[in-house]
């Protein structure tokens, strides 16, 4: 029953932060920019204000599906972004390129979860294993101890939590660069500058509740297996 109550509480706050960001976004798309610039210039200007000139912008499908891919080094922005004039569209694009400019200056945190990345995959396919076949008896069959099912569902797990943690602070520094430099650039009004900073705050918001429910969860499995034992 711990376990669904996780779910359900941390899904149900997850649903209402991604909503409320659906709106502020929604929101702030129908103020245009003064600059008149869309959120592709504004990402090619930013990257060019930090001498980065390998980095692609690309249009992909899909409702806030933007992300900046340190693989093939691309901004890849919504069409709603990508040819936004407004500040939300602008908040958006600054922001994935503030991990482009993350990438180039070889940021600490963002260096340390593209190397916690193979090992999420790897955790992720453990508890996978581990859950499917508990339902169906397997680690029983094998003969596992309690303790060590323990060991490897917490260990798994732990992988998992420490992603979401750091990227915190890579969410919230690529944010924190994006909206220094429209500022500095005049890209945006005080009025345009305090939507984007509002459409950031609520997107940052969903890797916080992430966390938060990665560490219940976390918490809650220590617990069923260590907890109250001598």
């Amino acid at each position: 029953m711990g376990i669904i109550l996780i779910v359900v509480v941390f899904g149900v706050l997850g649903y209402l932060v991604s909503n409320k960001l659906k709106s502020k976004f929604k929101k702030y798309s129908q103020t245009s920019l003064k600059a008149n610039l869309s959120g592709k210039e504004i990402a090619e200007l930013m990257l060019a204000d930090n001498n980065i000139h390998n980095v692609q912008v690309n249009c992909v499908d899909g409702q806030l599906s933007d992300h900046y891919n340190p693989m093939n080094k691309t901004v890849n922005l919504s069409p709603d972004v990508y040819y936004g004039r407004n500040a939300a569209a602008t908040a958006v694009a600054a922001h994935e390129c503030g991990h482009a400019v993350q990438h180039a200056q070889s940021y600490a945190w963002l260096k340390l979860r593209s190397a916690l990345v193979p090992i999420q995959n790897v955790s992720g396919k453990i508890l996978n294993f581990v859950l499917i076949a508990s339902l169906f008896g397997g680690i029983a069959l094998l003969g596992l101890p309690y303790e060590a099912v323990g060991v490897v569902v917490v260990g798994a797990f732990s992988m998992l939590t420490l992603f979401s943690l750091v990227t915190l602070p890579v969410e919230f520094d690529a944010s924190n660069r994006a909206l220094a430099w429209v500022k500095e650039r005049n890209i945006v009004t005080p009025d345009e500058y305090g939507m984007s900073k509002d459409a950031l705050k609520w997107a940052a918001m969903t890797y916080v509740v992430a966390a938060l429910a990665s560490l219940a969860t976390l918490a809650y499995y220590f617990f069923i297996f260590f907890g109250g034992r001598d």
